[in-house]
């Protein structure tokens, strides 16, 4: 018997519906990680607050996605991967980088390889990113807003890859085409 229930906005929690409707109208289906986490409607909120912040930092989009793809396989949450590999298409990303960015190593654009090891260091530090790290970081033409940025990026998407993973959430079929495994574990 499953722990977690993939809710409906029929079946969700009150508090959790609107978001429900929201996300549903925005995919045109429900995807099943957020059914699953409107069990709780405070982190489904706090997901959605976080990662709508998220999209309106200066970041650009593809940016936001080096951030997210070096969250996920960092995490191991499969739907976000394949999730965010159809947004990178989507943004005309080239399939080298998608590549790179799947497997966890090194980007082909310096500056975006800069933001990819960044955001590991956020990651591997829990923030306390040595001086070098963020001056590299720096370097490569992001300024200190950016960085703060790349915090909440790894924020946002800490709450969607350890709640998709505790509730088990499966790969929609939308998402099979985009479908990954990480390296360790591929056969």
């Amino acid at each position: 018997m499953p722990v977690f229930t993939a809710h409906t906005a029929e079946t969700a929690p009150t508090p959790a519906r609107r978001a429900i409707e929201g996300v549903r109208r925005q995919f045109g289906w429900l995807p099943t990680p957020v059914a699953l986490m409107a069990e709780s409607p405070q982190l489904l909120a706090g997901f959605l607050t976080a990662n709508a912040g998220f999209e309106q930092t200066d970041l650009t989009p593809l940016e936001r996605e080096v951030v997210v793809l070096a969250v996920a396989t960092t995490n191991e949450c499969h739907v976000c991967v394949a999730l965010h590999t159809g947004t990178l298409n989507r943004l005309g990303a080239t399939a080298e980088l998608i590549t790179a960015l799947r497997a966890g190593s090194v980007l082909p654009e310096p500056r975006l390889e800069a933001l990819r090891r960044f955001t590991l260091a956020v990651l591997q530090h829990r923030g306390a990113v040595p001086d070098d790290e963020l001056d590299d970081f720096l370097t490569a033409g992001f300024q200190p807003r950016h960085a703060l940025d790349v915090v909440l990026g790894v924020g946002a998407y800490t709450i969607s890859t350890f709640a998709n993973r505790l509730t088990r959430a499966p790969l929609d079929p939308p998402l099979a085409a985009h479908a990954w495994t990480p390296a360790d574990q591929a056969a």
